[in-house]
């Protein structure tokens, strides 16, 4: 059973928010919308990582409307947002909320006020377009460190399933492990020829580091990013 929202907004925040609604079309162009309906079946507030796939799982069955919503503006036809090599110049740009750590008692001594810039996409795909489109997921023990402190169903062993649900692995090796998939949304790729990179793995390995899978059984290591 869903529940119809009805919603009321002011002029001021019609400016500011960009509406984002899915819709029954098979063009990914016109999706995008500052038409607001009366009722929707289902509010998604925030564009990112995890409110566009939110937004489209629940936009999968046809009987119901989606509307996500984010503060972020237009990227349509921005080659600088489209092109990862790009994302550092989306740092402290009007795709960035700029938010900064709060001031550290023992640490960040060498930056201003002991505060460090933590930047935020506001934009459609939130921070997931600031950081060069890497692929990496938490560490197995942080999953089970929140599951052991009482959030269950999020132990690594949880979670997992779905990490592998929404992959689709286009290294042929990385594809057979236990801890990757193919057929997901989402494609993953390992850069190679890489002459910079390939000399820092190099000099990881003098260091006595080994390859590894950064979304693998071993975590640590040295390895190009997904």
């Amino acid at each position: 059973m869903t529940m119809s929202w009805s919603i009321a907004l002011t002029v001021p925040l019609v400016s500011f928010l960009l509406y984002y609604a899915l819709r029954d079309t098979s063009e990914a162009g016109q999706y995008l919308t500052n038409k607001i309906d009366e009722a929707y079946d289902y509010i998604v507030v925030g564009a990112g990582s995890a409110g566009c796939v939110v937004a489209s799982r629940l936009s999968e069955d046809p009987g119901v409307k989606v509307l996500l919503i984010e503060a972020g503006g237009d990227d349509r036809g921005d080659q600088t947002i489209m092109t990862p090599g790009h994302s550092h110049h989306l740092m402290h740009s009007k795709y960035d909320w700029e938010f900064y750590t709060q001031p550290q008692k023992h640490g960040l001594r060498g930056f201003d006020g002991k505060r460090a810039y933590w930047p935020r996409g506001k934009v459609l795909g939130g921070t997931s377009n600031l950081y060069s489109m890497v692929y990496v997921r938490d560490h197995k023990l942080d999953f089970d460190k929140w599951a052991e402190r009482g959030a269950q169903g999020w132990a690594y062993k949880d979670v997992l399933p779905f990490f592998l649900k929404s992959e689709d692995m286009t290294d042929s090796e990385l594809a057979k492990s236990k801890y990757h998939s193919q057929g997901g949304p989402m494609k993953v790729s390992v850069p190679h020829n890489i002459p910079l990179t390939d000399h820092l793995i190099k000099g990881g390995l003098e260091l006595g580091l080994k390859i590894s899978d950064p979304n693998g059984e071993n975590m640590e290591g040295c390895q190009h990013y997904f």
